[in-house]
């Protein structure tokens, strides 16, 4: 499968005109839509931090939860080719971001704690060890550049 080349394709439309623009930097909202082809509206502004709204969705929020999404779906792929049954999955997924000089930040790291509940304990050790490989094969953890770590918590069933 190498070589195998994926598209992507979204729209971040600004609502957040109030009528000059971004003429000023406290006069303008950081509100936008977020849309693609057949899919619901992601509403999205900035973090309050930085005059957004905190009902909206930030980028920031959005970052983390691709990382643990796409963590999750990596994982349930591992877990299948091992016969590995997960019954429930949960992850409260957090990230630290510094600011930095120039009106600029960076985060330099996200912990992902997955709690997931398998059907056979006598593969729990095994399903705790496949974090490992997801997080090693996840796509966009291997597309950023400070380190995803997972604290993961195996159940059972029984």
């Amino acid at each position: 499968m190498s070589g195998r080349e994926h598209h992507y394709e979204v729209t971040v439309e600004w609502t957040g005109n109030t009528g000059n623009g971004t003429a000023k930097y406290f006069d303008y909202g950081r509100d936008h839509d977020i849309t693609a082809p057949g899919k619901p509206l992601i509403r999205g502004s900035a973090d309050p931090a930085f005059l957004g709204q905190k009902e909206r969705w930030n980028p920031e929020e959005l970052l983390l939860a691709s990382l643990s999404e796409c963590h999750m779906l990596t994982y349930f792929s591992l877990c299948a080719r091992e016969r590995i049954a997960v019954t429930a999955y949960t992850d409260a997924a957090t990230g630290t971001m510094t600011e930095e000089k120039g009106n600029s930040g960076r985060f330099t790291e996200v912990v992902l704690h997955p709690v997931v509940t398998i059907a056979d304990p006598a593969k729990a050790e095994r399903a705790a060890e496949l974090h490992h490989d997801a997080n090693r094969d996840c796509f966009i953890a291997k597309s950023v550049n400070f380190p995803v770590l997972h604290k993961v918590e195996i159940r059972t069933e029984s």
